[in-house]
């Protein structure tokens, strides 16, 4: 009830921030904006402007890290909302871009082409917003299912920086050549601080902070075992690690300084509950930098952005029966969290893989069932020898209606238990989970 409180909330800001965005545009219109058919046009084409800036600066924001909002709404909802806010600022802009040409070429009776041409070639910070629209492109295309799910995850990270930039290239063009800012100081004010409290978010919480935590906690690579094929579990040492306040389910982005990596910031789940003194994450080598860790040295140093996420044992009602369903490597949160429930928690926990080798951490998972009297089922097959339906659930666990599901793995994993929760009547407080995708941006 708290998130969907905190979503009302953040939502009726949202909208009350673009209403507002809206209106200091409206109040200073003049009868000229209305004086023929293209003024109408560039008129319309300067609010496509202002909605499409405002959603991807929106866009920034909710991927920013900032903590009070990350915590009472989470991370992948807060990504969810990124990535079906990117679109609309792309076509927004896009429509801007097709409207303002039009109109200016429809009042100097011009070819579109050419009235393109003059205004990429001629006017003042316009050829920085013309790249800054191209990398907005580029980075909005690749984020499609189509195209991310053929794409590496490095390349996709890459790609998706390019955003940043092409919100800068353009803020110039907006500001300073911008028809609604140019006579209006309010307006262009209003503009400049969402940019700043942006451009502040970014760097406090996706940058300096980070980089504080890396130092002060001393992180580095320990050890690296292998658990499986393709399969390792990295323990990163440090000192004082308690006081990330991290607990199993949660994620970190993680930064090994290598000459091949330094550069690249990848998500990764812890697999075992903190230490004061150790972290550890379980990794599949699924991308080129993933499968390069294998190679990680003793002593390499680490930095991370972190801890984000609310897939935690704390968000269970207590009392309820628990279930633990895990795809593959995404049975790593899960042994994370087991550990984590009250004393007498009753514990069932599905590890669906489709090959006995896949199986990681089983003897972990045997060993705190025995401690936790909590009961694993190893479910090895294909999905029609396991169909994850409420029926074939509740024949290991005929409680299934009552209980608090946590689930981490592939999206068809995750797509056919939730399908399942809701024809057992589960309502959507007591379900929570975490696809196993790029938790990304």
């Amino acid at each position: 009830m708290k998130k969907r409180r905190v979503s009302d909330q953040a939502s009726l800001i949202t909208g009350l921030g673009l209403g507002f965005t809206l209106a200091i545009q409206i109040i200073n219109l003049s009868a000229h904006d209305f004086s023929s058919v293209y003024s109408i046009i560039t008129m319309t084409s300067r609010f496509c402007a202002l909605v499409g800036s405002y959603l991807a600066i929106i866009g920034l924001l909710l991927i920013a890290r900032i903590p009070w909002i990350e915590q009472a709404l989470g991370h992948d909802r807060l990504v969810t909302w990124h990535r079906k806010s990117a679109p609309y600022a792309l076509y927004f802009i896009a429509l801007h871009v097709f409207l303002v040409v039009l109109g200016y070429a429809g009042n100097d009776q011009n070819k579109m082409g050419s009235t393109l041409w003059v205004m990429i070639t001629t006017y003042p910070w316009m050829l920085p917003a013309t790249v800054g629209f191209v990398l907005l492109v580029i980075a909005g295309v690749s984020s499609y299912r189509e195209f991310r799910s053929r794409m590496k995850y490095e390349t996709w990270w890459v790609i998706h920086l390019y955003t940043y930039l092409a919100i800068a290239l353009s803020f110039m063009h907006q500001i300073l050549t911008g028809a609604m800012f140019i006579t209006n100081k309010p307006a262009r004010y209003y503009w400049i601080g969402l940019y700043l409290f942006v451009v502040f978010s970014i760097v406090t919480w996706r940058i300096l902070i980070p980089l504080i935590r890396s130092i002060r906690h001393q992180l580095k690579v320990e050890k690296v075992v292998h658990e499986g094929p393709g399969i390792i579990s990295i323990y990163i040492k440090g000192r004082d690690i308690l006081r990330l306040n991290a607990v199993g389910g949660q994620f970190f982005s993680w930064r090994f300084i290598t000459k091949s990596d330094w550069y690249q910031s990848h998500p990764y789940s812890l697999s075992a509950p903190p230490t004061d003194n150790l972290l550890r994450i379980t990794v599949k080598g699924l991308g080129d930098s993933s499968k390069g860790l294998v190679n990680l040295q003793q002593g390499a140093r680490v930095f991370i952005e972190g801890p984000y996420g609310i897939f935690t044992s704390k968000n269970a009602q207590r009392g309820r029966h628990i279930v633990l369903i895990g795809g593959g490597v995404g049975i790593t949160p899960l042994r994370a969290i087991m550990e984590e429930f009250p004393n007498n928690t009753q514990i069932d926990v599905f590890y669906r893989v489709s090959k006995e080798e896949d199986l990681v951490l089983r003897k972990e998972l045997d060993e705190l069932s025995d401690r936790l009297g909590a009961r694993v089922h190893y479910l090895v097959g294909s999905r029609k020898d396991h169909p994850m339906t409420a029926d074939y659930m509740k024949k290991f666990v005929p409680q299934f209606p009552d209980s608090e599901i946590y689930i981490c793995g592939p999206e068809a994993l995750v797509s056919a238990v939730k399908k399942a929760a809701v024809d057992a009547g589960i309502p959507t407080d007591r379900f929570h989970d975490e696809a196993f995708a790029f938790h990304g941006d």
